[in-house]
């Protein structure tokens, strides 16, 4: 698990940089199996992933964020994340990065998402 800065694209824009629309909704379907322990809703529709990128040879990276940075299950959270990333057809290896800048916020949860939790 490593940790840095980035700015993260919105939920919407979140996809593989390179690689086919396949490939993306397969690391996305997997995405959503993950879900937050204190909150019922999975990773992707929470808004915590912020970057997809295929580096290539089956390699994707990931950048994601914690509802709080302080979060108790973070290592348990990215572990999730990568093992379910790797059940993915051609994937050869994933790699997640814990990113806190800009921090996560309700706005950036998919509209069904927030509806479902009563927010909209």
């Amino acid at each position: 698990m490593t940790m840095h800065t980035a700015p993260p694209p919105s939920t919407a824009q979140t996809a593989l940089s390179t690689g086919s629309q396949d490939a993306a909704e397969s690391v996305i379907a997997a995405l959503r199996t993950v879900y937050d322990p204190e909150i019922p809703v999975n990773v992707y529709d929470l808004g915590l992933i912020y970057r997809i990128a295929h580096q290539g040879g089956g390699a994707i990276e990931i950048d994601m964020t914690l509802t709080a940075p302080g979060c108790p299950v973070a290592s348990e959270i990215v572990r999730m994340v990568e093992d379910a990333v790797q059940t993915v057809d051609g994937v050869a290896s994933v790699k997640v990065t814990l990113v806190f800048e800009p921090p996560w916020d309700k706005s950036r949860m998919s509209e069904e998402t927030a509806l479902e939790l009563g927010l909209l």
